[in-house]
């Protein structure tokens, strides 16, 4: 027993020490050692039981629910439904049972991923509908126009088809979206009859590539094309649907709208303009789409959680100020959540105006959690209102998990969110009589605050622009510092005042003051983007070091503890994996009528038969390479005639392109590759894509190693998702070209010329 006053025996002598019965010894180094690893062990021990402490759950359920819905769609085949929603309520069961055991943590992680995987797997099943496979060339429609969007050159609308004549079977598409010349899109609730040429959804361009086409599957579109010939407006043959109504009478206020800002702006300040209020963003002409993006200002003209915040916060001061005009309202009522409803009730009317996007769902949904928290007398930014934000939008769209606003959006509220809770206090926790105390007087916590807020929000949104447009923006935080406050203050103040003077007829000075803000908005975007080294172009470097990035962003934001600083561990290793990623020597499109070759200078040098400036945008892009598509450096080195194209590799091999049957001997015996879009003989010494392979696989990314190509595909081996339906025979398909050992040919049999004639 202790002696009093003693401290007990474990805290002294031997019987402190770990492992148990090792003695120190003096001038030994091993115990010092030892004292020094249990010491960091038990911290970290300490560090993990603080992370695991009550309250700490719930921001990782959503982080686990989106890790399900990841599986989901890395799956190769589609999942079985009622598998999925089986194990997942198992799982959940099971979690509820061991509320009160230690391993609930773990449990309700686990129940989460079985969760977010059934929710897509059962959101996939929902929307099943046809997507079309090849191309349809003159095909009658009827319909009733859902949606309209105005672009910079082209109109573009969703029809609901009802009758369609393709002259192929019992075919039937759901939704086609269509594009028609600039001014001609019909009204959107009217029912219309026309000729179109469909095409399938736009496939990746090259393996790795963001899949326009998931997008289309999960919007319910089962192909895209082009309207030929006039649209005729006829009688609906049934009543239209209450939504039909509903999406017409959206249109026609979104249209009056765009016509009392057409009529005091124009240009690029109309478009911006429209944007910012109703979500159309299509008609911005190019270079100025370019200097928003680059300069780091893109994030303004796609209505996020930035706008709903900006609606939602004007509506909410405004409403309270003039409550508290009225006297002795302030002390008796609760102004406060009277506002906060009047700025839910606006955000969801902003909802419904700009077109109630994903994007924008997500943003609305963060906005009600926060005011409605205000209202119940919760604290309003925590960790907790993004997790729920989260799982709601999830739940309801979990499609949305892997398109690039909600993974910018929400790293970007995450980045904020670990500022306001964990950075601000530190940052200015400090004595009034402090030099931080006076530099806030002076207005320098809001410059501060504002500067963070830009580099906090930049930097955790740079893995996913560097992942889905090859691009960082090293400017953005001096362009967001110094065209956002105007932005805040100025430009959508202005447009509120705008919508609300409307009716009035008094919008028009509202309407010049929010072109004067565009108009420095426009100024600064350019300014930056001319900047040297403002285009930071990164090649693609593909999912996994997007994930790691995505791991260490959440390790730093949620955990509390030194713990966190694990997550720029993840994060340092993400960024120097991706930059050690490295990139194919021969791209081939899908068709096979573009082949891009590296050569020794390092860059692409492109064969093509037909110019698709969309592909080549791409692959340059994803190349890192700040030529244009029309330079001409992009075919140096490339000789072509009418039978085919052949370019140099590093190494001097060459690739061929045949155009021609006669000319696939002679690429077989001279090149290392060869790529066809018509059948090739079976003695090829070359190796050989042929066009069973690139319909079967798509676009195509070969890397040489030594006499053997490596192949990476847009449908891989055994890949047969509803979106990217599998074709036949996939499986036989090899991940390897290699050259063919040569094949004594019968001087009898017939010649592989004829075979290509008869086969095209």
């Amino acid at each position: 027993m202790a002696e009093p006053g003693r401290p007990p025996r474990r805290a002294q002598g031997v019987a402190g020490t770990w492992p148990p019965g090792r003695t120190a010894q003096a001038g030994g180094l091993a115990p010092a050692g030892l004292d020094a690893w249990s010491s960091l062990v038990e911290r970290l021990r300490g560090w993990a039981r603080a992370e695991a402490g009550a309250g700490r759950l719930l921001p990782w359920v959503p982080v686990a629910f989106g890790s399900g819905i990841a599986l989901y769609f890395a799956a190769d085949h589609e999942p079985v439904l009622a598998v999925t929603v089986i194990t997942a309520i198992a799982l959940c069961v099971a979690a509820f049972l061991l509320r009160r055991q230690r391993l609930f943590p773990l449990a309700v992680m686990i129940a989460a991923v079985a969760a977010g995987f059934a929710t897509a797997t059962f959101r996939a099943a929902r929307v099943t509908h046809t997507v079309l496979s090849r191309p349809l060339y003159s095909v009658s429609l009827s319909g009733f126009v859902e949606t309209r969007d105005i672009r910079e050159r082209t109109d573009r609308f969703v029809l609901r088809v009802t009758h369609m004549e393709a002259g192929r079977g019992d075919l039937r598409l759901d939704r086609v979206r269509l594009s028609v010349r600039k001014g001609t899109a019909p009204a959107v609730g009217s029912f219309v009859q026309l000729k179109a040429r469909l095409l399938p959804p736009l496939a990746p361009v090259r393996p790795g590539s963001y899949d326009f086409g998931r997008d289309m599957y999960f919007q319910a579109i089962g192909a895209s094309g082009f309207v030929m010939g006039a649209i005729t407006t006829a009688a609906p043959p049934a009543e239209r649907a209450l939504t039909l109504r509903y999406a017409a009478f959206m249109q026609g206020l979104r249209d009056a709208i765009d016509a009392r800002i057409r009529a005091t702006l124009e240009g690029d300040n109309r478009a911006i303009a429209t944007a910012l209020l109703t979500g159309r963003r299509d008609a911005i002409s190019a270079p100025v789409n370019d200097a928003m993006f680059i300069s780091g200002l893109g994030h303004v003209l796609s209505i996020s959680g930035y706008h709903m915040a900006v609606v939602a916060g004007v509506v909410f001061f405004a409403v309270r100020a003039l409550l508290a005009l009225v006297p002795g309202l302030a002390v008796s009522a609760p102004i406060k959540k009277w506002s906060a409803a009047a700025a839910l009730v606006a955000a969801g009317f902003y909802l419904l105006l700009s077109g109630a996007e994903v994007a924008t769902q997500r943003s609305f949904f963060m906005t009600a959690v926060v005011l409605i928290a205000v209202m119940v007398d919760r604290r309003a930014i925590t960790f907790r209102t993004l997790a729920v934000a989260a799982l709601i939008v999830l739940a309801i769209a979990p499609e949305a998990l892997v398109h690039p606003s909600f993974q910018m959006s929400f790293a970007a509220t995450l980045g904020l969110v670990a500022l306001v809770q964990v950075g601000m206090p530190r940052l200015f926790a400090s004595p009034d009589h402090s030099t931080t105390a006076r530099i806030a007087l002076w207005g320098g916590r809001e410059i501060v605050m504002l500067l963070l807020a830009s580099l906090v929000a930049g930097l955790a949104t740079t893995p996913y622009a560097a992942f889905h447009f090859h691009r960082v923006t090293p400017y953005g935080a001096l362009a967001n510092l110094a065209a956002m406050p105007v932005v805040s203050a100025m430009v959508m103040p202005a447009g509120l005042m705008g919508l609300v003077a409307t009716p009035f007829g008094l919008d028009g000075v509202f309407w010049w003051l929010m072109g004067l803000g565009i108009d420095w908005m426009v100024a600064v975007a350019r300014w930056v983007a001319a900047l040297p080294g403002a285009v930071g172009r990164i090649a693609a470097f593909g999912i996994a070091p997007l994930i790691a990035a995505s791991v260490g962003i959440i390790l730093l934001g949620l955990l509390r503890t030194p713990l966190r600083w694990s997550g720029a561990a993840v994060l340092a290793f993400a960024v120097a994996w991706a930059l050690q990623v490295k990139q194919p020597d021969v791209l081939v499109s899908a068709d096979g009528h573009n082949v891009a070759v590296r050569g020794r200078d390092g860059r692409l040098h492109l064969m093509h038969t037909t110019k698709d400036a969309f592909l080549v945008k791409e692959w340059l892009a994803a190349d890192a390479d700040s030529r244009l598509v029309g330079d001409s450096s992009l075919g140096a080195g490339v000789s072509c005639d009418d039978a085919g194209c052949v370019a140099p590799m590093a190494d001097g091999a060459f690739v061929a392109l045949a155009l021609r049957s006669e000319a696939v001997a002679d690429d077989c015996s001279r090149a290392v590759l060869v790529v066809a879009a018509r059948q090739v003989q079976p003695d090829c010494a070359a190796a050989v894509v042929n066009r069973e392979r690139m319909q079967r696989q798509g676009a195509l990314a070969l890397t040489r190693n030594g006499s053997e190509f490596s192949l990476k595909s847009v449908k891989p081996k055994g890949a047969n998702r509803p979106w990217s339906p599998a074709a036949a025979g996939d499986s036989d398909l090899e991940n390897r070209l290699a050259p063919r050992p040569a094949i004594p040919r019968d001087k009898d049999a017939t010649p592989p010329e004829a075979d290509l004639q008869a086969e095209d």
